[in-house]
């Protein structure tokens, strides 16, 4: 199959995801700014919280792709597919000469018109856990010369990390205004971990008092 089935197969999957989180669990999802998402290559930097956003990110974008660790590849079925999908691996420890490359694959990607898809703190965090953001996403702003998408959201609550419980409410994802592409790293570094945190704050001080109504 080429890339594009491949990406075509995870957002069916994803999509199926979320009719039985919302059948099953009653975890339905609100999405926020949609209209803001540019046409074209775009590079998106989500908050994570959760398994959540991993597969519903990739229903949202025409021709996603993923930077993941380099190790969820070697996992069978699952990292084939990654593989055959064109994600960009990268590996932790591989210092700067990892970055590099990740950075150059990231690139060609993106001028095959694809939006590529980052998590800045490189892992979950527990909804209103203190940031952690890394500053590879600079390093990856400054090469790619493409706009930043920010994503705020709130998964966290309604599908805890390192949990299998589900609690019923409404997921809310909400697209932020659109950062240019040409900013100093440390400018971009900056603004993008304070307009995501202070979305995803008002997002989960929502999601609460909708858990807080319901229990």
């Amino acid at each position: 199959m080429p890339y594009w089935g491949i990406v075509e197969i995870a957002r069916i999957w994803g999509r199926i995801n979320l009719w039985l989180l919302r059948v099953i669990a009653g975890v339905k999802i609100e999405i926020r700014g949609r209209d803001k998402i540019p046409q074209g290559p775009l590079l998106v930097a989500s908050k994570h919280q959760s398994a959540w956003e991993t597969f519903t990110l990739v229903t949202l974008f025409p021709n996603p792709v993923f930077i993941l660790k380099r190790e969820l590849q070697w996992i069978p079925l699952f990292g084939w597919f990654t593989i055959k999908g064109r994600m960009v691996p990268v590996d932790r420890g591989g210092g700067a000469a990892a970055l590099r490359a990740m950075t150059a694959r990231a690139h060609y990607e993106l001028m095959q018109n694809r939006q590529l898809i980052i998590f800045p703190e490189g892992t979950r965090r527990a909804a209103g856990a203190e940031p952690r953001y890394k500053f590879g996403v600079a390093h990856l702003y400054a090469g790619a010369g493409v706009p930043c998408q920010p994503v705020a959201l709130n998964s966290g609550l309604f599908w805890p990390r390192r949990s299998l419980l589900r609690y019923p409410g409404t997921v809310v994802v909400e697209f932020l205004d659109v950062i240019p592409a040409g900013l100093p790293q440390n400018e971009f570094f900056a603004r993008l971990q304070e307009e995501i945190e202070t979305a995803t704050a008002r997002l989960i001080e929502e999601g609460r008092r909708e858990l807080g109504r319901s229990e």
